[in-house]
């Protein structure tokens, strides 16, 4: 199990995440690479806005990115994530999304 599914698995079960890091600079300048994040989970609760930082999966692979665009399709809310450089990885559903960031270190 990679770290990122890991971390995955625990906000999944309600677990907040403190201080977890990801290697990049696709996010900079609002973080930099390996800075610190705090995230909470998300739950079919939480309600989710537009440039939002949030933790989740796209395409197979993990990224703490930003929630770009949201869309109703067929019936489902979809969220359009996509780094700070404004390059889009895709659309995903919520269940994809696992945390979003509430503190920058």
């Amino acid at each position: 199990m990679s770290k990122a599914s890991f971390v995955a698995s625990l906000l999944t079960k309600g677990q907040m995440i403190e201080k977890y890091k990801e290697a990049g600079n696709s996010m900079l300048p609002i973080l930099k690479s390996n800075q610190p994040v705090t995230l909470e989970p998300v739950t079919d609760e939480t309600e989710l806005k537009i440039n939002e930082i949030v933790f989740c999966k796209v395409k197979g692979n993990y990224y703490t990115h930003l929630i770009s665009g949201i869309r109703n399709k067929n019936g489902y809310i979809e969220y359009q994530i996509s780094n700070n450089h404004k390059f889009v990885n895709g659309w995903i559903k919520k269940k994809n999304i696992f945390g979003r960031v509430v503190k920058i270190w």
